[in-house]
């Protein structure tokens, strides 16, 4: 890593607005790699304050430190990613996100009203779900995690 694009643990605290130790613990975790210097001081490349950035986000998207850092490890160190090797890191997060995204929405249209647990706790249960129908689909909330609509002909939550 050339020295001008070398910066110290707390410039890129800095610039990311992580901690220091939370750097610390995404090194050791593997998702940035730290150079030394002569007194060894722990140095990163400027790119890494992309990738922190990156796991910043996908983080706070709810993607597990595993997932982040399977994503990142094709992405080569001490250097920037060009586009194409990002775009083909990106690709594989756009269907998880698209699918997060449409349980989301099937989650905040839903919640008010019918989300198939087979609770039959709501009042309108027993049109929306009468007689358990979304137990028998399986478990947990069928209307929300499969995207599965309620069939009845009398109302739908929706």
């Amino acid at each position: 890593m050339s020295k001008p694009n070398q910066l110290p643990i707390g410039e890129v605290a800095s610039r990311t607005g992580l901690s220091v130790s939370a750097i610390r613990y995404y090194e050791e975790r593997g998702l940035v790699t730290a150079g030394r210097n002569r007194g060894g001081q722990r140095r990163f490349a400027r790119s890494d304050i992309r990738r922190l950035s990156f796991v910043m986000i996908a983080q706070a998207m709810g993607f597990s430190i595993e997932r982040i850092a399977e994503a990142l490890a094709p992405l080569p160190d001490h250097r920037a990613p060009t586009k194409n090797e990002w775009t083909k890191m990106a690709e594989g997060f756009g269907a998880e996100l698209d699918n997060r995204i449409e349980t989301l929405s099937r989650l905040r249209d839903r919640l008010d009203s019918c989300i198939g647990c087979g609770c039959l706790s709501l009042e309108d249960c027993a049109l929306y779900n009468s007689d358990d129908k979304a137990g028998q689909s399986g478990t947990g909330p069928r209307y929300v995690m499969a995207g599965n609509r309620p069939q009845n002909p009398i109302k739908t939550p929706l």
